[in-house]
């Protein structure tokens, strides 16, 4: 494995949760590189890709939405972590909506935010593996990730197995749920259905 298929950049501009976080990943074998700001991160993010990055939704200068918008997060090759405290959750849902893979809330444990990046990185590895196009009426308006959340809807997954299978939190499947339904017009999960199958 080469060191950026083990890379992790870590941006907030605290230097306490940035040296605690590059302990806990350095000691799990991943190259640790930190930002304190966003501007110097999109600089090098737009260069190479590493394998994940952790970033804090407040930062004095370009926000956490900012720096999605600017690397276009969507469509970024690694999965993008958003940090927010428990009254940021809005904030985290605006992530969410543009193009983050998750949040991670605060206050978190060492072992939660490790299993919590390894399960997106293998995620996103799956992903790029066995990506599927749906086609139906209205695929085009989803992103890639929410397309990947209603496959596993129409399969009959909860939340719950959908956030495991796609390594992403139960409450961030829900956003995407939302988002899916308010796009393409979808009253409840039946409806979705009936539209992936083109018998709406």
């Amino acid at each position: 494995m080469t060191s950026e298929a083990k890379a992790i950049y870590i941006v907030d501009d605290d230097p306490a949760v940035r040296d605690a976080l590059s302990v806990v990943f350095n000691l799990e074998g991943f190259v640790v590189e930190t930002f304190s700001d966003g501007d110097t991160f999109v600089q090098s993010a737009s260069k190479t890709h590493p394998a994940c990055v952790i970033l804090d939704v407040h930062m004095p200068g370009r926000s956490g939405i900012d720096i999605l918008k600017s690397l276009n997060a969507e469509n970024y090759p690694a999965p993008i972590f958003i940090i927010s405290g428990q009254g940021d959750i809005p904030m985290a849902v605006e992530a969410i909506r543009n193009g983050a893979f998750d949040f991670i809330e605060k206050p978190f444990t060492a072992d939660k935010v490790v299993d919590r990046i390894n399960q997106g990185i293998e995620a996103v590895k799956r992903a790029g593996s066995d990506g599927m196009p749906m086609n139906f009426s209205g695929a085009d308006l989803l992103t890639r990730r929410e397309s990947e959340v209603l496959k596993e809807i129409t399969d009959g997954s909860s939340n719950k197995e959908v956030g495991r299978k796609l390594g992403i939190s139960p409450r961030t499947v829900e956003v995407h749920r939302a988002r899916i339904m308010e796009k393409l017009g979808a009253r409840n999960a039946a409806d979705l259905v009936r539209i992936v199958l083109g018998r709406a």
